[in-house]
């Protein structure tokens, strides 16, 4: 299992530092006094401008730093929940591969072969003797040479599946209906008419209804038709055909098929029969995973064969310490988020929680129907928390130990159960889905936090809608008084002529 890391990087928050309102008021004085004195008209524009800006300075400081605040912890929250996800997708991966499991081996694979069922662990001390005495048939039935384009005419096929018997020349006798589930006989029509009359036809319609009765035509090399049909393996699985109408009788099959008829039972229907161990049992199929407890075995012929199993030990090994390693990384991270000094979700109930969950893991019950003296935990296989970092530790001693004394244990922690949710697996899916929850893990902080985001731009909002109001109301009022400045300086100028003029007549 490879090492996990979060896609999601935590951007450290900037907060950009804004003039203070007093500065900007101080700058916005002197453009009036600059502006005044010089004769050239006040600059309303950039007057305005900085003093809208000196007004609202502080709130719009105020909503940066909460965005930059909330912009780490919605990163920091995504990053929990990523890693956490990550991780869990990765032990199951793991866990359900098939590498940690006992795998079995057969002595003899023409007899028949053996793959470990996944979710049903075989022990690896485990074994059986098999005897096949007979394998699983099919009923086949084949028809003398078609032409592709016979037509069969307007009629019904009526398909029956149950218990044959046959006579010595391998001809059905009779056949007893299977059973519905509603009770009723196994019986199907199968309605034939025109242009969908021909051989292929036929087939296609017999395919059609799923009965598990399949249909098809063989061409010869002279371009003649024959049609098979086949059933499934086992006693229950014969079936019988009746044909009414146009020239259908022609492929009946059964204890009702005439003269007429021009199919043939040439692989009659039965049960495997075979035994384990000296008890003898018979199975519908060759495919058999009832018989050895998380051993599919598929039979390919007669013959005995021997049955065992091989823990894959280093791998499993391998499996303990990876886990420990990603785990580790982990909880580095969750303690970076939660840190009391500057972790971004060090006030988040859900990351809280996420990190007491680990730090208990490694004496969490992964296995509570473990036997009297198993190990049910990790810290029974040697995987121990660290008392001052939290992380966790493998005392390889320890791990040696369990390997050795109690494998099946071990074995049973890494992989799948399908009759409870324990081990690893069961475990690190409980994490995933707790952390995660939008209802109290970091999917329910998210919202919140994402909801608290919205606020705040609604806010700015808010505060631009103002900043506009109060810069129109700047600009009107001065551009009053810049109209009454420029009148006051016409004056002026008209009186410094007039004086200018009386001292030049005197």
């Amino acid at each position: 299992m490879a090492t996990i890391t979060s896609s999601t990087a935590t951007p450290a928050p900037t907060t950009s530092k804004p003039a203070s309102t007093a500065a900007t008021t101080k700058s916005a004085a002197n453009s009036i006094l600059t502006s005044l004195g010089s004769g050239s008209g006040v600059d309303t524009d950039t007057l305005v401008g900085k003093l809208v800006d000196a007004q609202f300075a502080a709130k719009r400081a105020q909503i940066t730093t909460k965005t930059d605040k909330l912009t780490a912890q919605i990163s920091g929250a995504a990053t929990l929940k990523n890693f956490v996800s990550d991780f869990a997708k990765a032990v199951n991966t793991l866990v359900t591969g098939g590498t940690l499991a006992t795998q079995p081996n057969s002595s003899d694979t023409k007899v028949a072969g053996a793959t470990a069922i996944s979710g049903a662990a075989m022990s690896a001390s485990a074994s059986a003797t098999v005897k096949v005495d007979k394998l699983a048939t099919v009923q086949t039935v084949t028809s003398t040479k078609l032409g592709k384009t016979d037509q069969f005419g307007t009629g019904t096929l009526t398909l029956k599946i149950g218990t044959a018997t046959y006579d010595a020349g391998g001809k059905m006798t009779d056949l007893t209906p299977g059973k519905a589930d509603d009770g009723s006989d196994l019986s199907f029509d199968i309605e034939i008419a025109p242009p969908n009359d021909t051989p292929a036809a036929v087939a296609a319609a017999i395919n059609a209804k799923n009965t598990g009765v399949t249909a098809s035509v063989i061409t010869d090399a002279d371009g003649g038709a024959f049609l098979s049909l086949k059933g499934k393996s086992g006693d229950a699985q014969a079936f019988s055909l009746t044909g009414t109408g146009g020239t259908l009788d022609t492929l009946s099959v059964g204890k009702d098929a005439g003269a007429a008829s021009k199919m043939a039972v040439v692989g009659q229907s039965g049960n495997a029969k075979l035994s384990v161990d000296g008890v003898t049992v018979e199975r519908p199929s060759n495919e058999i995973s009832d018989l050895v407890p998380g051993v599919k075995l598929a039979l390919a012929g007669t013959g005995t064969m021997t049955l065992t199993g091989t823990r894959p030990d280093a791998a499993l090994g391998n499996a303990v310490k990876d886990f420990v390693e990603t785990f580790n990384d982990l909880l580095t991270e969750v303690k970076k988020q939660t840190s009391a000094i500057d972790g971004d979700l060090r006030s988040d109930p859900a990351a809280k929680q996420l990190l007491r969950n680990l730090q208990g893991f490694a004496s969490r019950t992964l296995l509570p129907d473990a036997a009297a003296g198993a190990p049910s935990t990790l810290a029974g296989i040697g995987v121990k928390t660290n008392k001052t970092t939290g992380a966790l530790e493998i005392d390889e001693a320890a791990l040696t130990k369990a390997m050795k004394d109690t494998p099946d244990a071990i074995q049973a922690m890494f992989t799948p159960n399908n009759f409870g949710a324990t081990g690893i697996n069961a475990a690190m899916q409980s994490l995933k889905s707790t952390s995660g929850s939008s209802l109290y893990g970091l999917t329910a902080t998210d919202t919140r936090l994402r909801e608290a985001q919205k606020d705040l731009t609604k806010q700015t909002a808010k505060i631009d809608e103002q900043a506009t109001r109060f810069s129109a109301r700047l600009t009107q009022q001065y551009a009053s008084m810049n109209s009454r400045v420029s009148a006051y300086k016409a004056t002026q100028s008209f009186m410094t002529q007039q004086i200018d003029g009386w001292y030049k007549s005197n």
